[in-house]
C-alpha cells in the first residue's frame, strides 16, 4: 500500500514563463537595445514577495547607470560571461556562476567583459518603482 505525505491541493499555485520567450525585453524601451536585454519576470511569474529578471550584455557593454534601492536587496547570479560590478567605490571581476548579493543602500552597476555577460536577478522584497533611485553615469572612467 502507498501512502501519500503530501496533501491533494484543489488548486496548485504556481507559474511556468519561459524568461527569454515568454517575458518582454523591456530594454528597447530604455534606448539600451540591441547592447542589452532586460527581461522583467515579477509580474509574468505573479511574484509576492520578490522580483526576478533576466539580463543580458553584449561584450564590453557598461550599464550607463548605477542604481540602489530603499529596501530591496538583490543577488546577482553570473549564468554566463564576465565583467565587472562596481560596488559603491569598489570594482570587482565577477564570472560565472559567481553570486553578488547587494544590500539595499550599495549603489551598483555592472560591465560586460570580452565574453559579454549573461545575468539573472532575485530581489526582495517585492517593491514597487518608486524603491530603486537611478544614477545616470555613476560608473565613469
Amino acid at each position: 500500500m502507498l501512502l501519500s505525505l503530501r496533501s491533494a491541493s484543489p488548486m496548485a499555485d504556481y507559474t511556468i514563463k519561459n524568461l527569454q520567450d515568454d517575458v518582454e525585453d523591456m530594454a528597447p524601451k530604455f534606448g539600451l537595445s540591441p547592447d542589452i536585454e532586460a527581461h522583467f519576470a515579477r509580474d509574468p511569474l505573479e511574484c509576492n514577495k520578490f522580483g526576478l529578471s533576466l539580463q543580458r550584455m553584449a561584450p564590453n557593454v557598461r550599464y550607463a547607470y548605477g542604481h540602489h534601492h530603499k529596501e530591496q536587496e538583490e543577488v546577482y547570479v553570473i549564468l554566463e560571461g564576465s565583467g565587472r560590478a562596481k560596488l559603491d567605490d569598489e570594482v570587482k571581476d565577477v564570472k560565472q556562476w559567481d553570486a553578488v548579493r547587494v544590500g539595499p543602500d550599495t549603489v551598483r552597476c555592472f560591465e560586460a567583459g570580452s565574453d559579454g555577460l549573461t545575468l539573472i536577478v532575485f530581489g526582495a522584497p517585492k517593491i514597487e518603482p518608486q524603491d530603486v533611485e537611478m544614477i545616470p553615469n555613476w560608473w565613469a572612467d
